[in-house]
């Protein structure tokens, strides 16, 4: 061996060597970060609206009629029999606890007209750790409870801790369940013990890049992380990265079976796959940025998290895996070593087998039924679409599990006003109060009496407190805050404030039903502007791609008659299998986005290697071939990609489970029936006009 063929040599062994080495160290660096994430979340549903909303408004008001900055516990106790002065004793030492991070000034205890019920309110420091102080309280209270008083701790505060409580398990429960989901799936599909945990790490490395990243820029102010982003970003990237490493595999093992030499194999397979992953990356990474045209902040926020996520996939799957693919060699794929086939018809008759060679054949042959049976299944199942709903669910609808601050609200709205504990806010000029007090009291929906201003005092009958002009009023309706009828009520409010004229200005309607009204309001707008985003962006990158503007009408169609069929499916699921009571506003907007950019992914990975293949062989031969060869791994791939959705659901959740099944199912339905049947039927029938106005359809040689 002369010295070129010895540095030639070392370069192969170096390069993979040194790319695997800066892998392990980004892994050590950036993988602490993805169990810190937590720490720099925002799940304050207030803070996702827009600036500009009166609920937003209202909350900075409501800073200031406060001395400090605190979110309220709703501490609610029932005795059957009947609550005694010694119950009513032991709950007004609450507000005045010594458990860190509560605030003193607490109200004294309410009780109910019927007797058997009472509430107390206790301040929670906002900037500290709500759901800690909160879990501290419960200790505290569970130690020292009178035998017999059933104490639930609730309200805004309450949820606060439920809700961390339910994404605590994220950086570790979610990350095992979809790397165990990951290996088996693996496993089944290659048949060999070495190759699904090599593609896991790659899926794990470029986890720790990513969590490095959003960490940073979410400690910096620069974007807003909040629970269900951090889980979506960890499911996107296991799921983009099994992905992108199944379509390498499978080219490196196709490449392995036409030369000897691994290192030759994995140059040509990743040329071979360099264009479709690059596409399939940028189309999702330049969907989900569309969600930048939110008005919500937590869906803004969500989009250059997923976009760090696919990118970091990306780039893990083009440059950790090639090079571990290349250093272990053919030994990754045992015990089924792939073997170099020499002669052309044992080639052609190793390729040319199986399950996806028949199917082609058949779709061949019958694409013209093939393509109207199911168009008309798809179209059947997207009729469904207005049984989705979603304008929002209670907040005893919020968790799949039962938690405390849910058991506490239903005591608030048996014994009490259905708003207690979670008021309606109401902010006028000074001069405007005992207007606006005798306007509020004729609302219907308002509990009698249920009128209190902020006081300077803090007791229910002083004077009203004014920051800068300005009075804030707490205002008590008679349905659960969370009900259809308190938005309705909220809606009258507003009205009522709106055709008239008032001294001091704008009257602001701000609290906790406000906030999902105005939340349902822009989720709305939302969906009227990102979702057009989403579809001229697809529509670019895929015409780009395809070099043409028939194929990428006909592939975006495709993909949306699937995605309207996944939600008409869904709608009939959520109605009548789990029995849930509606959808959050943002569930049809994220299904999209995810749904139309990843299921895109399939349809981009058959198309380019049906256009591949239609330049040697013709358009008709081309998606025959395309299909057989590109059918198992992209059906793995979409296997893969539903399963780790569907981890979503060990999150409990409704809007991650519905999230999970929306994504999980319309992902199959790509991967199943429009990539394997109404795609290659539709190309077929409309022949190599396919590619108009690229040279493939004038001429393509072959048909």
């Amino acid at each position: 061996m002369n010295d070129t063929q010895r540095t030639h040599t070392v370069r192969r062994w170096l390069i993979p060597a040194l790319l695997v080495l800066a892998w392990l160290a980004v892994a050590g660096v950036g993988g602490p970060f993805a169990g810190k994430l937590t720490d720099v979340q925002s799940n304050d549903s207030t803070s996702f609206l827009p600036a500009s909303a009166d609920a937003t408004k209202v909350a900075e008001f409501q800073r200031e009629f406060s001395d400090s900055d605190v979110i309220p516990a709703v501490v609610v106790a029932e005795r059957e029999s009947g609550v005694t002065p010694g119950d009513l004793e032991f709950l007004g030492t609450l507000a005045g606890t010594d458990v860190p991070g509560v605030v003193g000034g607490g109200s004294p205890p309410v009780p109910s007209e019927d007797g058997r019920a009472a509430q107390v309110i206790v301040p929670v420091d906002a900037t500290g750790d709500p759901g800690e102080t909160v879990d501290e309280l419960r200790e505290h209270i569970s130690s020292g409870v009178p035998g017999g008083l059933s104490v639930y701790v609730s309200g805004p505060a309450g949820q606060t801790a439920d809700l961390s409580e339910a994404f605590a398990g994220i950086d570790g429960l979610l990350l095992l369940v979809a790397g165990a989901v990951v290996i088996v799936i693996l496993i089944v599909v290659y048949r060999s013990p070495i190759l699904p945990f090599v593609v896991v790490l790659s899926a794990v490395f470029a986890l720790a890049l990513a969590s490095a990243l959003v960490y940073v820029l979410a400690d910096a102010g620069a974007i807003a992380l909040n629970g269900q982003s951090q889980g979506i970003l960890f499911i996107l990237v296991f799921g983009a990265a099994t992905d992108y490493a199944l379509l390498l595999v499978s080219r490196f093992r196709e490449e392995l079976r036409d030369r000897d030499d691994r290192y030759e194999a994995m140059r040509r397979a990743w040329r071979g796959v360099l264009e479709p992953i690059s596409a399939s990356a940028g189309t999702v990474i330049l969907g989900v940025l569309c969600l930048l045209l939110s008005d919500l902040n937590s869906n803004r926020g969500l989009g250059p998290v997923a976009a760090l996520g696919i990118a970091a996939s990306y780039v893990a799957s083009l440059t950790f895996l090639p090079a571990a693919l290349v250093l272990i060699g053919r030994a990754a794929f045992w015990p089924k070593r792939p073997t170099v086939v020499t002669a052309p018809e044992d080639a052609t008759r190793a390729h040319e087998q199986g399950l996806w060679w028949r199917l082609s054949r058949v779709v061949a042959t019958r694409h013209t039924r093939v393509w109207i049976g199911t168009g008309l299944l798809l179209v059947v199942c997207a009729a469904f679409v207005p049984q989705f709903e979603s304008s929002g669910v209670p907040q005893s609808s919020v968790f799949l599990n039962r938690v405390e601050s849910v058991e506490g609200q239903d005591v608030l709205g048996e014994h009490f006003p259905g708003g207690s504990g979670s008021p309606t806010l109401v902010v006028a000029g000074a001069a405007d109060a005992d207007g606006v007090a005798r306007a509020l009291d004729g609302v219907d929906g308002v509990a009698p009496g249920g009128v209190r201003f902020v006081s300077e005092t803090g007791a229910p009958a002083g004077p009203p407190k004014t920051v800068d002009g300005q009075v804030m009023a707490q205002v008590t309706l008679t349905d659960p805050a969370d009900s259809d009828e308190a938005v309705d009520t909220v809606s009258r409010i507003r009205d009522e404030f709106a055709s008239g004229t008032w001294q001091g200005g704008e009257v602001l309607v701000g609290g906790p039903t406000a906030t999902q009204l105005d939340t349902q309001t822009t989720a709305a707008r939302d969906r009227s502007v990102v979702i057009p985003a989403v579809l001229v962006v697809v529509f670019v990158v895929l015409a780009l791609l395809m070099r043409a503007l028939v194929a990428p009408v006909m592939l975006l169609a495709t993909t949306v008659l699937s995605f309207a069929s996944a939600l008409g499916v869904s709608g009939l699921v959520f109605d009548h299998l789990f029995h849930f009571p509606g959808s959050d506003p943002v569930v049809p907007l994220f299904g999209f986005v995810f749904l139309v950019a990843l299921g895109i992914d399939y349809n981009i990975f058959l198309m380019t290697r049906v256009r591949e293949e239609a330049l040697r062989h013709g358009t008709a031969e081309g998606v025959r071939r395309g299909l057989a060869i590109t059918g198992g791994v992209i059906t793995s791939a979409g296997v893969v990609l539903a399963a780790t959705f569907g981890a979503l659901a060990v999150i409990p959740l409704q809007f991650l489970a519905q999230i999970a099944f929306i994504v999980a199912f319309g992902v199959l339905l790509d991967t199943l029936v429009v990539r394997t049947l109404l795609v290659p039927a539709l190309t077929l029938e409309i022949g190599r006009r396919v590619w108009w106005p690229s040279a493939l359809a004038r001429n393509d040689g072959r048909d």
